[in-house]
């Protein structure tokens, strides 16, 4: 069975946009787009109505072509659960409350038993002061705690 991984905003606007000129910006849209390979074949994603909302936010073309590149990807279901999950995030300050959908995010993708949350968001999800918070407070509820990662680390070696 594939690992199951749920796409937060950021990988599908990195997979979308343009190539930046900043050189690390670039090499994360590099990033990206040789894990978006990995997808369906290796791995099996998955989005939420929250990334379909946010990736078709601003403008009408670039929302386009974000909203095409995860149309065929099946979409995991919020839930009272979740909801509830992403009030405790907040409420235990593993998550900021001024963040609400990234706590949203993290509580779907651990309601509906996804193994990865793959993201860019090195702000309030991806980084080693929150992954412990995040960690302890999801398993506190009850629910495992998907592995959170950036699209580098699916690629090893071969990147």
């Amino acid at each position: 069975m594939k690992p199951k991984v749920y796409i937060e905003t950021t990988v599908v606007s990195y997979q979308t946009g343009r190539f930046s000129r900043d050189m690390v910006v670039a090499g994360h849209q590099q990033s990206t787009r040789a894990f978006w390979e990995l997808l369906g074949s290796t791995l099996d994603p998955f989005v939420s109505a929250l990334v379909v909302k946010e990736a078709s936010g601003g403008d009408s073309m670039v929302a386009a072509k974000r909203l095409a590149a995860i149309e065929t990807f099946p979409v995991a279901a919020s839930s009272n659960e979740a909801e509830a999950l992403a009030d405790a995030l907040m409420e235990s300050k593993s998550v900021p409350e001024e963040f609400p959908d990234d706590a949203l995010h993290i509580a779907v993708a651990a309601t509906t038993g996804m193994d990865y949350i793959v993201t860019w968001n090195f702000s309030h999800i991806n980084n080693p002061f929150t992954i412990t918070k995040i960690r302890h407070t999801v398993e506190e509820n009850g629910y495992v705690c998907p592995e959170i990662v950036s699209p580098e680390a699916f690629l090893g070696e071969e990147s």
